[in-house]
């Protein structure tokens, strides 16, 4: 699972990075939670790459109301291309989603009692940003109103996250960027198979502060490091 991450790059850093011919300015987010709006990188044909402001959280073009979006902000690489509420966009909709980094909880035991610890995972490269694979959709009101959201692929742990969660995003190489955006021509196997986990030596992970806990908490403290007892 993937329920919070960080993007504190400015505009400009994410624009290069990500080729963008368009990018909405951006404000340094540390704690982005689920039904907020992110920042996703698309392909527009005849344009390129462009960076645009959705609702994290993914409401299919069928659903009754724009609710289902809050429990469906991550789909299992595994299920993505066959469940109802994932396969359109897997087919037609995919974008990337950037980030600085990713908050996953990892159970411990202390003084008898079991705690949820929260860990920050960062590119291994110190201002490096990580490219989540990602899913759009568009929803439609009865008032003709429309509603652009997008959610997460997470995947199997890879060797750095297996000790903290069984589950990551994933992750996906700029080589593979064109491809899973649909610049290029890729067979439904070619996509299925970048959603593996990422190599475990391009990130690192440490414990952070139980204050990321509270949704609405937010500022550069979140992601500084503590000893896993430390609250």
């Amino acid at each position: 699972m993937c329920g919070r991450f960080a993007l504190d790059a400015p505009s400009t850093r994410v624009a290069e990075k990500f080729s963008l011919a368009d990018c909405p300015l951006l404000a340094p987010r540390y704690n982005i939670a689920p039904t907020s709006d992110i920042l996703v990188v698309r392909h527009r044909p005849e344009v390129g790459r462009i960076g645009q402001l959705v609702r994290w959280g993914l409401v299919p073009a069928w659903a009754k109301d724009p609710s289902i979006g809050a429990k469906l902000i991550n789909a299992r690489a595994e299920t993505v291309e066959t469940k109802p509420s994932f396969r359109s966009s897997f087919a037609r909709h995919r974008c990337l989603i950037p980030a600085s980094g990713f908050y996953e909880w990892k159970v411990v035991s202390e003084n008898g009692k079991v705690r949820r610890q929260p860990y920050y995972v960062r590119p291994a490269e110190g201002d490096g940003l990580f490219a989540f694979a990602g899913l759009l959709a568009r929803w439609r009101s009865g008032t003709g109103e429309d509603l652009v959201t997008a959610c997460i692929i997470t995947t199997e742990a890879n060797a750095l996250m297996a000790p903290i969660h069984d589950r990551m995003p994933a992750i996906l190489a700029p080589g593979a960027w064109d491809a899973w955006l649909g610049a290029e021509n890729a067979s439904t196997a070619a996509l299925r198979a970048l959603l593996g986990p990422a190599p475990p030596e391009g990130m690192t992970a440490y414990a952070v502060g139980t204050a990321v806990n509270r949704a609405g908490a937010e500022g550069e403290g979140l992601i500084k490091e503590v000893s896993e007892g430390m609250r």
